[in-house]
C-alpha cells in the first residue's frame, strides 16, 4: 500500500471511529436511561442491568456501523477537499476511482465484522435480552417489598404497604384489594410472606389486624378483627417463552420458506451489504466545488441515507406480505443505490465527458 493510500486509510478510519463513538454515546445514553427505568420499576432485575446494557450495546453497534462508516468517509474526504489536498492528489493523477482502494480496505474489514455480528452474534444477544425480560415479567409480581413504599405484589390487582421489612417478615402492614365491586382494606401489625411448596402459590399471612370490606359510596362496611389472616397473591398463568424473529438463528432462517423469515434473513444480509454500497456512494458525494461550503454534501448524504434505509424498510414489509417476487426481495433497493453511486462516481471521474469526446461526430 502506497503512502497516500495509508494516509487516506488513516483519515477515514479516524473519522469512522469518531462517528461511531459519537452516535453510540447518543444512542446508548437514552438506552441506558430506559434500562435503569425498567430496573427502578421492577420490570428488570437490578443485577441484570449491566448484562442487558452490554447486549444492547452489541445490537446498537450493529445498527450504527453503516451510517457511521458512511458519514466517516464523507467527513474525511470532505476535509481533504476543504484543505485543497484533494486538488493536489488530482494533480498527481489520483481521482475518485483511485480513492476507492484505501477506502475499500476499511470497508471490507467492517463488512466482514458486521456480517459476523448481524448473522451470528446479534440474534444471540437479542434472544438473551428477551430471556432476561421474560424472566423479569414472570418474577415481577413477586418482587421484594421495600419499606415505606407502596407495592403491587400481583401486577396491579392490589396494593401493599409495609413500614418495616426484614427478609420475609413485614411490620406495620396495610393492604388494599378488590373482590368484584367490593373493596377490601386490611391493617395489620405484622405479616409474613410464604410460598406453598406444592403449588408455588405465593401468599401473605397477616397477624393482629382488622379487615374492612364494602362497596365505595355506601355506608355499610364489614369490619372484622383477626389474629391471623391469609391473602393469596393472584398471579397470571405462566406464559411460554416465545422468541421474537429477531433472535431466530440465521441457519433456521435459511432453512425456512416463510415470508417473514426470508424478510428477516435479507434484513441481516443487508447490513454488511449497506456498508459496501454506502462507502461507494460516499466517495463522489464528498467532493464539493470551491464555492460550496466545507461540508455542503453532508446534508445531501444524510438525505440519501434516509431514503435508502426507508426503502429497505418498505422492501422488507413487501417481502413479508409477498408483494414482490421472491427473487427480487430487498435486493432492488441496493441495486438502485449502487446504480446511483456508479452514476455519481462516473460523473465526478469524467467518464461521461470522455465518452462524448470519443463519440463519432456526425458528418
Amino acid at each position: 500500500m502506497s503512502l497516500i493510500s495509508r494516509y487516506i486509510l488513516r483519515e477515514t478510519f479516524g473519522a469512522w471511529l469518531v462517528m461511531i463513538m459519537v452516535l453510540f454515546l447518543i444512542l446508548m445514553t437514552s438506552k441506558f436511561a430506559e434500562i435503569l427505568g425498567d430496573a427502578a420499576g421492577n420490570r428488570l432485575p437490578r443485577e441484570a442491568v449491566l448484562a442487558v446494557f452490554a447486549l444492547t450495546s452489541m445490537t446498537s453497534l450493529t445498527a450504527l456501523t453503516p451510517i457511521a462508516h458512511f458519514l466517516g468517509v464523507m467527513w474525511a474526504l470532505a476535509r481533504l477537499n476543504r484543505d485543497s489536498e484533494m486538488a493536489a492528489l488530482a494533480a498527481c493523477g489520483i481521482g475518485p476511482v483511485q480513492l476507492l482502494a484505501p477506502v475499500s480496505t476499511l470497508t471490507f474489514a467492517l463488512a466482514a465484522v458486521l456480517s459476523w455480528l448481524a448473522l451470528l452474534q446479534t440474534p444471540l444477544a437479542s434472544r438473551r435480552i428477551q430471556e432476561i425480560e421474560f424472566r423479569a415479567q414472570q418474577t415481577v409480581q413477586l418482587a421484594a417489598v421495600e419499606p415505606g413504599k407502596f407495592t403491587s405484589p400481583d401486577g396491579g390487582a392490589s396494593v401493599l404497604y409495609a413500614g418495616e421489612v426484614n427478609g420475609e417478615q413485614l411490620g406495620d402492614v396495610f393492604y388494599e384489594g378488590r373482590q368484584g365491586d367490593r373493596v377490601v382494606a386490611i391493617r395489620a401489625s405484622r405479616a409474613e410472606r410464604r410460598v406453598d411448596p406444592d403449588t408455588g402459590q405465593v401468599f401473605f399471612v397477616l397477624f393482629d389486624g382488622r379487615r374492612y370490606e364494602g362497596v365505595p359510596g355506601e355506608e355499610k362496611f364489614l369490619v372484622v378483627g383477626f389474629d391471623e389472616h391469609g391473602i393469596p397473591v393472584r398471579t397470571e398463568a405462566k406464559k411460554e417463552f416465545v422468541p421474537l424473529i429477531a433472535s431466530t438463528p440465521t441457519l433456521d432462517l435459511l432453512a425456512s420458506s416463510e415470508p417473514k423469515d426470508r424478510a428477516e434473513l435479507e434484513r441481516r444480509i443487508s447490513m454488511p451489504l449497506s456498508v459496501l454500497v454506502l462507502a461507494l456512494l460516499a466517495v463522489p458525494l464528498s467532493r464539493s466545488s470551491p464555492r460550496e461550503g466545507r461540508y455542503a454534501r453532508i446534508g445531501v448524504g444524510l438525505l440519501l441515507y434516509i431514503i435508502y434505509t426507508n426503502l429497505q424498510t418498505f422492501a422488507r414489509v413487501w417481502v413479508e406480505r409477498e408483494v414482490v417476487p421472491t427473487w427480487l426481495g430487498m435486493w432492488w433497493v441496493h441495486g438502485l443505490a449502487l446504480a446511483l453511486a456508479l452514476l455519481l462516481l462516473g460523473r465526478e471521474s469524467g467518464w461521461f465527458h470522455r465518452v462524448r469526446m470519443v463519440a463519432p461526430v456526425p458528418a
